[in-house]
């Protein structure tokens, strides 16, 4: 089982997609006499890392409490093409009514968890990690940072509010990267305080002022490892300053980057491109 915690607007993700599904009632359950019960399987048609079954779950218990989900794999595990998932039993209306919007959850975030954990392996090897940002899709910004956890990636800040990431634009119009430092740090926030550089001399500054995360942004390999190599050396001195690497990495540039020893390195595909797992249901009544 998976060893973080549930996302608080869980539910609330899971009421608005089925109030923006069902309107004002599923017209075609109908058919189906109201007593009918039914007999469904999942199927995975794809090799993936399984995502997403807290949303599964709760969108038939808020349906009908009377659907029971039999699963065969734990969250986050590894499953392979045509495999089942799970087999679920009830009322034959709530299984046909919320299959689609179920499925959406299940394979919008394993097709997540997936993409992360080919990265991580890609990684493995060096002890960097990948973190999230905040390009996710709308409205499922926690499930999607779930869904990087369960991958086995790290979350950067949620969102606005519990984390200081100055970038670009904050320096310029502060009139430099240690005026924007010591600004923030006047703010008092009490979250952490991280700064983008653009180069070894902005690099450098942030790490005099010992910011909490440096995120060097489309460094070259060679620049990569001599910002490596002064955060190291800031570190020695008593520094606690992590090192972090953003600029549009994928899989085929990711391994060359880690290897230069950066702590972590941001990747806003995991959660902005995101390609669902092809799932099947099948129902029997």
């Amino acid at each position: 089982m998976v060893s973080f915690s549930l996302p608080h607007d869980l539910q609330n993700n899971v009421d608005l997609a089925l109030a923006e599904d069902i309107g004002s009632g599923d017209v075609t359950a109908r058919l189906v006499p109201a007593d009918k019960q039914a007999q469904a399987r999942l199927i995975s048609r794809e090799q993936a890392v399984l995502c997403g079954q807290p949303w599964f779950d709760a969108v038939f218990k808020t349906l009908d409490p009377h659907v029971r989900i039999h699963w065969q794999v734990r969250e986050g595990a590894a499953v392979q093409a045509n495999q089942t998932l799970c087999t679920l039993e009830g009322p034959a209306r709530a299984i046909l009514t919320g299959e689609r919007t179920a499925m959406n959850f299940l394979q919008t975030l394993s097709g997540t968890a997936t993409v992360v954990r080919r990265y991580v392996e890609v990684v493995a090897s060096t002890g960097c990690r990948i973190a999230d940002t905040r390009k996710t899709l709308p409205g499922l910004r926690n499930a999607q940072k779930y869904a990087v956890l369960c991958g086995g990636g790290v979350n950067h800040r949620i969102g606005l509010y519990d984390g200081i990431l100055i970038k670009e634009n904050h320096i310029a119009a502060a009139g430099g990267i240690r005026q924007a430092i010591q600004a923030a740090r006047a703010l008092q926030a009490h979250v952490p305080l991280m700064t983008e550089a653009e180069d070894l001399d902005e690099a450098r500054i942030a790490l005099e002022e010992d910011v909490d995360l440096l995120l060097i942004d489309d460094f070259s390999i060679e620049q990569i490892r001599t910002a490596v190599a002064l955060t190291r050396a800031h570190r020695a001195g008593g520094g606690r300053t992590v090192l972090e690497y953003s600029g549009g990495a994928s899989l085929d540039t990711i391994g060359p980057i880690a290897a230069c020893g950066v702590d972590r390195i941001s990747v806003g595909s995991l959660t902005k491109h995101v390609r669902a797992l092809d799932l099947s249901m099948r129902v029997q009544a």
